[in-house]
């Protein structure tokens, strides 16, 4: 008797619909970003950046000395006596803060800052590459922070204070006896307030509302998307380090307009 044999059942036929295909396509896409492998396209651009780094800081070498000057005598105090390049911004911010806020309290409040970043920034676009449509305000901050409020008074300390720490244009001969008669004011005397009170208030209501010009803000912004991202408390705390970030700025222009030496003067601090 011969075997019965089973028929092979019919294979259907794969759907090639364009609309089919493009649709998946477009999940694939939303599932997987697009991706680029490290070697070749990273290691290269790392590469010819540090080349490029390299031949500027050669050719600078090359081109300017180094500000190297004898070796120190304890009967020759120089003028300026001024602190290595890399404290020379803190050098120029004493000029406009009192000691304990420009060598303590400002330089903490950056370490604290850098800090606080991964628990205040919430967004999750663009983790791992910062893109500036995704980062404008971040990386606008940074940028401000460090090549206005820190390589620009370095530059300013090196190159353009002089003797006695005056202010001198580049090229502009140091004048070891200049002599230039600044009367330097606080902010409540400059205003006309004369008694110790007075000053006490007004400085203390000056510098709050630097400080907290935000607050006001808040029941406008309080609608915006990213303030809700970012909640109360994460907002005022961005926005407060902002605030202190700007106080620097702020004072310099108060000093080079108005001579004002310190917005807030009491018995235990001056700000």
């Amino acid at each position: 008797m011969a075997e019965a044999t089973e028929a092979p059942a019919a294979v259907a036929p794969i759907a090639t619909d364009d609309a089919a295909v493009k649709t998946a396509k477009k999940v694939k896409e939303i599932a997987l970003p697009n991706r680029i492998h490290t070697w070749p396209y990273l290691v290269r651009l790392e590469f010819l950046t540090s080349l490029i780094v390299m031949t500027v800081m050669t050719a600078w070498s090359i081109a300017i000395d180094a500000p190297l000057e004898e070796p120190a005598n304890p009967n020759k105090t120089p003028n300026p006596s001024k602190a290595p390049w890399y404290f020379l911004g803190l050098q120029e911010m004493l000029v406009y803060f009192d000691p304990w806020m420009a060598g303590v309290v400002l330089p903490t409040m950056i370490i604290v800052g850098l800090m606080v970043i991964p628990y205040i920034d919430i967004n999750p676009r663009g983790n791992g590459y910062y893109t500036w449509a995704e980062r404008k305000f971040a990386i606008g901050t940074f940028l401000f922070g460090f090549l206005v409020l820190w390589v620009v008074l370095i530059f300013l300390g090196t190159f353009m204070r002089g003797p006695g720490w005056y202010f001198f244009w580049p090229g502009q001969y140091w004048d070891p006896h200049k002599t230039v008669a600044l009367t330097n004011v606080d902010l409540p005397y400059l205003l006309g307030f004369r008694t110790k009170t007075a000053q006490f208030i007004v400085g203390g209501l000056a510098t709050g509302a630097i400080y907290a010009w935000f607050v006001p803000l808040v029941p406008l912004i309080r609608t915006k998307e990213w303030f809700k991202q970012l909640g109360m408390v994460r907002f005022m705390i961005t926005a407060g380090m902002f605030a202190m970030m700007m106080s620097l700025p702020v004072k310099m222009v108060l000093r080079w307009t108005f001579n004002i030496k310190y917005l807030w003067v009491t018995p235990w601090f001056n700000i």
